[in-house]
């Protein structure tokens, strides 16, 4: 394994870590459990390691967070759609903007609506309908994505953005 490949693995780590012990941060509204801290480290590693270990990181902390008893199945299609789409926004768009609004459509719309069959099938959900999750999870992704953009935008303006991800690729 490479170097950078190894510095990748272990921020990814700490972000999912960060992510898991932020959704003791949560509050639930309309029967999901929101947790704004996950959104924010989804746009923090996108922008710093790229989409497909933001992905990664949404996984672990999805699977630790639902281990432990902090977090539901429902974590699953929200963190890693938005993780996703923030990543490969960012990465083909270039600009923060695109990743703070793959995080929010990502989350809150995509994984709102994946959510559904997870809600049904897994949960025996019998009330929950296909946008039942949306609107629940983009209150938790807007918040996550707000305190994203007050710690990502400084960091861009002051170049430390630019010399994170590039102290990761050596």
């Amino acid at each position: 394994m490479k170097k950078s490949e190894i510095k990748k693995l272990s921020v990814t780590a700490i972000f999912a870590a960060i992510a898991v012990v932020g959704s003791l941060f949560s509050f639930p509204v309309f029967g999901s459990k929101c947790a704004p801290i996950q959104h924010m480290v989804n746009i923090l590693c996108a922008v710093t390691v790229g989409p497909w270990w933001a992905v990664a990181q949404a996984f672990v902390a999805s699977l630790i967070r639902n281990l432990t008893g902090l977090g539901s199945p429902l974590a699953f299609p929200g963190s890693m759609c938005g993780a996703l789409l923030a990543g490969l926004l960012y990465k083909y768009g270039k600009k923060l903007p695109f990743a703070y609004v793959g995080e929010v459509t990502g989350t809150g719309i995509l994984g709102g609506m994946l959510a559904y069959p997870v809600a049904a099938f897994v949960l025996g959900n019998q009330t929950a309908a296909l946008f039942t999750f949306v609107v629940p999870f983009l209150i938790s992704t807007m918040g996550g994505t707000i305190v994203a953009i007050l710690i990502t935008w400084p960091l861009k303006q002051s170049g430390m953005l630019a010399k994170m991800k590039e102290s990761l690729e050596n």
